[in-house]
């Protein structure tokens, strides 16, 4: 009984086997015939949409050829249009071209006619200049044996005339020409001489721009210098002085146009050198020693000018600038000194005009006060003495004696006149400004020399100590005319051949003396 449950069991299990291996045949089959369906749909499917794609490839590639065949017939349309209008130009170019080589002809062939016209013109005129000079060669024989003289000889008779016109012409422009500038430029030539004297003077004198220390030998060069230049730099830095180190033996020069630094710097180069150490603050502490020194004499320089001319009642300031004055040089005359003498002659010719002689001392030895500063200020030595004496509440007759003593501005006062007269003085007497005998001498003898070589000259005399060159002419040999002329004429070569302070004035004279008796 069991046997027989098992042997059912295991046949039902087979025959479920069976059928379940039928279902998943029949399955497969089903899906089989379901997915052939599908892909013959989707083959469909693609084969109209590929047949549409062609259909619609076909339409836009008509389109296309047709739109290129348009777009080619336009451009060959403009093409053909382009080129007929270029023909057309290249036409009437080349119409304008022909034109122009048939004018071209015309012209070269009027030229050739004209060349030839000129050609014979040309012989005609060679022909008719050689009849002319023929003709005035035979006229000019004729004139000079009628007049007696040869064309050389005539020549110089008209030359001779011309040059007697020309003088006389030129006289008289030269006149009127130094007449209108005397009119347009004494004023600003007054003002430019006197500030290029005073402010330029010294600057060209070698021996008032420059100083000389002397070293115990030529080691001390290299100790001056310094390691890199430093010393020096350090001295020139604090003085405002070139120091210059050449092959000079046992000397350094010191060069600067203020005289005040200058000095220090010399007196600060000497306590270096006596000290033996020279090194940057060592420097600084000599420069500031030498200022206060040079301080002090300046303040004793300037007491002991007022002592001398017995002015009293400066101002501490106008004392100190007076003193700086010892510094300072015109022409290599010493401008304290010169205020001092100027001072001493104010008063003296004030004493016996019987003026105030205290006035005219103190305006004489105030009247170059603008020296002082005319380094550092800009202006002229007078403007700048106007402006520092009205700072100092002086008086109205020094302010006028100093303004006018170079003649800017017209004297107001007879204290005015005695500083002018006594300025000229100082300055031109003879050694005022340093000149040797022989120099001075030299310079009078060169002067007459000049004035001696010019023709027509009898007589020269150099007078006011070398200011003025009077020459006595031969009245027969130089007339009234000629005489302006070599008045300039040696002027120019005074100027070119001679160096001297200020001007020297070129005065011409003609003289014509009759003489007869009474018998």
């Amino acid at each position: 009984m069991g046997q027989v449950s098992v042997v059912v069991l295991i046949i039902v299990i087979v025959l479920m086997l069976g059928l379940a291996a039928l279902a998943f045949v029949l399955g497969i089959q089903y899906r089989k015939k379901v997915g052939e369906a599908q892909i013959g749909t989707a083959e469909s499917k693609a084969r109209e949409i590929i047949d549409d794609a062609l259909k619609s490839a076909d339409s836009k590639k008509r389109e296309i050829l047709l739109e290129a065949k348009e777009d080619a017939l336009k451009t060959k349309n403009e093409i053909d249009r382009e080129v007929k209008e270029r023909r057309a130009e290249a036409t009437k170019t080349e119409k304008r071209l022909v034109q122009k080589e048939e004018a071209l002809d015309r012209k070269s062939e009027s030229l050739e006619k004209k060349e030839a016209q000129i050609q014979k013109r040309s012989e005609d005129l060679d022909r008719k200049t050689k009849d002319i000079e023929k003709i005035q060669e035979a006229k000019l024989a004729e004139l000079e044996k009628i007049a007696g003289m040869t064309s050389d000889q005539a020549k110089q008779v008209l030359l001779t005339s011309v040059e007697a016109d020309v003088q006389h012409e030129m006289a008289v422009i030269l006149k009127e020409n130094e007449a209108r500038t005397k009119e347009e430029a004494v004023g600003k030539a007054k003002e430019i001489i006197t500030t290029a004297i005073q402010r330029c003077a010294a600057d060209h004198v070698a021996e008032t721009t420059v100083s000389v220390v002397p070293l115990p030998s030529d080691e001390m060069k290299g100790r001056i210098i310094g390691r890199e230049g430093r010393n020096i730099r350090a001295l020139e830095t604090l003085t405002g002085i070139d120091l210059i180190i050449d092959d000079t033996p046992e000397a350094v020069i010191l060069s600067g146009f203020n005289p005040v630094r200058r000095e220090i710097a010399r007196i600060a180069l000497e306590k270096l050198i006596v000290d033996g150490r020279i090194h940057p603050a060592r420097i600084e502490e000599m420069v500031n020693k030498a200022t206060k020194e040079v301080e002090t004499k300046i303040r004793e320089e300037g007491e002991a000018a007022t002592f001398e001319t017995n002015v009293h009642g400066l101002n501490p300031e106008l004392i100190r600038l007076l003193g700086m004055l010892r510094y300072r040089t015109s022409y290599g005359q010493n401008v304290l000194k010169h205020s001092v003498e100027v001072s001493h002659l104010a008063g003296l010719m004030a004493g016996e005009l019987g003026l105030d002689v205290r006035v005219a001392k103190r305006a004489g030895l105030l009247h170059d006060i603008g020296k002082a500063v005319d380094h550092e200020m800009e202006g002229s030595h007078v403007q700048l003495g106007v402006q520092l004496l009205k700072k100092y509440k002086e008086s109205k007759i020094i302010i006028n004696a100093l303004e006018a003593h170079h003649g800017d501005v017209e004297p107001e006062s007879l204290i005015a006149v005695l500083v002018q007269a006594a300025d000229s003085i100082s300055a031109a007497r003879p050694g005022a400004r340093r000149e040797t005998l022989e120099n001075y001498i030299s310079r009078l003898d060169k002067l007459e020399s000049i004035a001696n070589e010019f023709p027509g000259v009898s007589k020269s005399y150099a007078i006011q100590a070398g200011r003025e060159i009077r020459m006595v002419v031969q009245p027969d040999v130089i007339n009234d005319d000629q005489m302006r002329i070599l008045a300039r004429d040696v002027a120019k070569r005074i100027e070119q051949e001679m160096e001297y302070p200020g001007q020297i004035k070129v005065n011409v004279i003609r003289e014509t003396r009759v003489v007869d008796y009474a018998k």
